[in-house]
């Protein structure tokens, strides 16, 4: 059962502020994923603490480099489930998890962190971990968050 969106709403809006958009639906994340050019950072967001304390803020910070994905979206664990479900199918060989962040150049996931990689971090040490995946993988002259 979906959380109720009254809840939730405030988790999403720390990333939707940021210019990131919303996938509520699998067809949404078809659509984006599949005909997306270049870098797109996938946000699995969630209702836990290391989404609130550490990965929700390391994604604010990541997205302040110079270096950043073409297009950053977002899905909601527990809330968009079953665009959450069609997500995960692009991060192959991993199991799921949330929050995660998976990074796909041209359709192919190239960089994947995972919840394991979260906890027990700051979002700080998030931050920089993205950084270096969009030094590797992200053109510099990429736009920000559309």
């Amino acid at each position: 059962m979906p959380y109720p969106e009254i809840m939730i709403r405030p988790m999403r809006e720390d990333l939707t502020r940021l210019g990131v958009e919303e996938l509520r639906t699998p067809e949404a994340v078809d659509e984006t994923l599949q005909n997306s050019k270049g870098t797109v950072m996938v946000v699995v967001n969630s209702i836990c603490g290391c989404a609130a304390g550490k990965a929700r803020p390391g994604v604010a910070l990541a997205l302040q480099h110079e270096s950043r994905p073409d297009k950053v979206v977002t899905v909601f664990a527990g809330a968009d489930i079953e665009a959450t479900e069609k997500a995960r199918t692009y991060f192959t060989g991993y199991q799921p998890s949330s929050p995660s962040i998976g990074l796909l150049k041209d359709g192919a996931l190239v960089y994947m962190m995972e919840r394991r990689q979260i906890e027990g971090r700051d979002a700080y040490q998030i931050a920089e971990d993205l950084k270096q995946a969009f030094n590797q993988f992200c053109a510099t002259t990429s736009a920000a968050t559309n």
